[in-house]
């Protein structure tokens, strides 16, 4: 069996294309990125390239900063666990009981994210990506480690299935005592190749069956006690990822190859600018032979000081080129303009009547743009690192463990992101279309109300667990009210009336009178010979 580092320099020529294009879409955005294979690490001799424009860096932090925020939202979760309806038939009760327990596994898994350093790797891992294509990401079980192209080589099968990987990294040679035989880590601090203190070891994975295969070993082929480690396909720990995908190949090409010819052009557009204008910047005077002036006498002259000699002896030299160089800087202007809008970096149109609205549809235009890069992150980085960590999380009994058959873990992000995005857009404008053409009550009788707010709040991705009344309590709610305005109407009329001026003794005298004869026939009656009472 070959060892792990003859199967990386084996590797690495099939990625060496990949890797050199990578190494020139970095010097034109982020040279500290991505570079050649020997010259990084912690004593890399590498001399950077100083690009002579920043808008390759700009769009390169906003996309992948947008990336991140796409798969990973800050205010919610990317996922959602819910139930087979299929292979169940459970009560409502049941069912809402369930829920609310997954809603808090999910808020476990949320905090544990928030709580790692999870988001930080990824960010780094779409740079890599948009700037190179390709990036390559280690579940551990502390935490998430990024490889970038130029410390892996990885082959794949027709369906882009991961066949063979191999990484390389330095460590401390101390970190090996103990870990190595003793003879094996003399020999390792006697040897000179890399650093004094340091040397490189090289991980190997494999497939085999259904699972994922691996362990670490030295340059001379020695493995690393307690390295070996294997998990199945579907939960495992590395996950090469790729910007764009071509048939056969097995590395992915980047945003910023796509556009590579407009980078470097306007590259040189600018440091053609950058130059003429330090020219043009310079002050240069010349004194005609024949002149009296005396050039000290020009050159210790201050401002409004008075030197004698006569107009025409002393000129500055001008370069003329303010023509030429204006269409330069309307071609550079061109090209960064399509190089933002390429990297979904928003600039809104200059003028006294821009809308919000005409902002955010253009917003949206360019989200829609990276479409099908967000179904082939959902595919690559977020199922399998769902996966993963239910799998640690399960495994350490920070959450119960949930049978397949039952539970169906389901992505919100990313593509399906965009999807809950247009739905809003579908639902207010419909939501709008009625009130403006039928009147608000149209809403009310034509939209069932209880339905509209769900999907109005799915669409917004909004965690709806006991946020929204069910049918049967709008129900009750409606007939309390009812009879609330019953009650309160009859005790308005009771009061009413008894304000009434037909009701009130004091405008209405006849009522007065009236009490006043019924109480005397009624004296009478018990008294009918007239006399007072003894």
């Amino acid at each position: 069996m070959a060892h792990a580092r003859q199967r990386y320099d084996a590797l690495s020529s099939f990625r060496s294309s990949y890797l050199t294009t990578a190494v020139r879409c970095s010097e034109l955005t982020l040279p500290y990125l991505i570079q050649e294979d020997d010259a990084s690490g912690k004593n890399g001799r590498a001399v950077l390239v100083t690009p002579w424009q920043s808008v390759g860096a700009k769009g390169v932090t906003a996309l992948a900063s947008k990336l991140m925020l796409a798969i990973l939202p800050v205010q919610s979760a990317f996922f959602k666990l819910q139930l087979d309806a299929s292979n169940l038939d459970l009560p409502p009760q049941i069912i809402g009981e369930l829920e609310e327990s997954f809603a808090q596994i999910e808020r476990v898994i949320m905090e544990e994210i928030a709580a790692s350093t999870d988001r930080s790797v990824i960010h780094q891992a779409m740079r890599h990506l948009v700037v190179g294509g390709n990036g390559l990401i280690f579940m551990a079980k502390e935490a998430l480690k990024f490889y970038p192209l130029n410390r892996y080589v990885v082959d794949r099968d027709g369906n882009s299935n991961l066949i063979e990987l191999v990484t390389k990294e330095r460590i401390n040679k101390q970190l090996l005592e103990g870990l190595v035989p003793a003879e094996k880590f003399s020999k390792v601090m006697e040897s000179k190749e890399n650093d004094d203190d340091e040397c490189d070891i090289y991980t190997y994975c494999k497939r085999v069956g259904k699972q994922h295969v691996w362990h670490q070993e030295l340059e001379c082929g020695t493995k690393i006690k307690g390295t070996n480690g294997k998990a199945s396909v579907d939960k495992s720990p590395w996950l090469p990822l790729r910007y764009n995908v071509a048939d056969g190949e097995s590395y992915g090409r980047g945003r910023v190859e796509e556009f590579l010819g407009d980078l470097t052009s306007l590259d040189s557009l600018m440091k053609s600018l950058v130059e003429a204008a330090s020219v043009s910047s310079k002050i240069v005077f010349l004194l005609s032979p024949n002149s009296t002036v005396k050039p000290h006498a020009v050159a210790a002259a201050k401002s409004g000081d008075v030197i004698p000699g006569k107009e025409g002896d002393l000129t500055a030299v001008q370069v003329n080129k303010a023509l030429d160089l204006q269409t330069a800087e309307k071609m550079a202007a061109t090209l960064e303009s399509r190089i933002l809008e390429a990297f979904l970096v928003l600039r809104a149109r200059q003028s006294e009547r821009t809308t919000a609205e005409e902002v955010r549809m253009s917003q949206m235009e360019l989200e829609q743009q990276q479409g099908g890069l967000f179904s082939l992150l959902t595919v690559d980085l977020l199922v399998p690192y769902l996966a993963r960590k239910l799998d640690l999380l399960t495994k350490s009994g920070r959450i119960p463990a949930l049978p397949k058959d039952v539970v169906k873990p389901a992505i919100v992000a990313g593509i399906n992101a965009i999807g809950r995005g247009q739905d809003w857009d579908s639902l207010t404008q419909l939501v709008t279309t009625l009130a403006q053409t039928l009147g608000p009550e149209a809403i009310v009788r034509y939209l069932d109300p209880v339905e509209l707010v769900k999907r109005l709040v799915a669409s917004r991705g909004i965690d709806s667990l006991r946020l929204i009344k069910t049918q049967e309590t709008v129900t009750q709610d409606t007939q309390k009210q009812v009879e609330q305005q019953k009650e309160l109407s009859l005790t308005d009329q009771a009061a009413a009336f008894a304000s009434a001026p037909m009701a009130d003794p004091s405008k209405n005298p006849q009522l007065t009178d009236g009490t006043q004869q019924a109480n005397q026939a009624g004296q009478s009656q018990a008294n009918p010979f007239g006399n007072p009472p003894q």
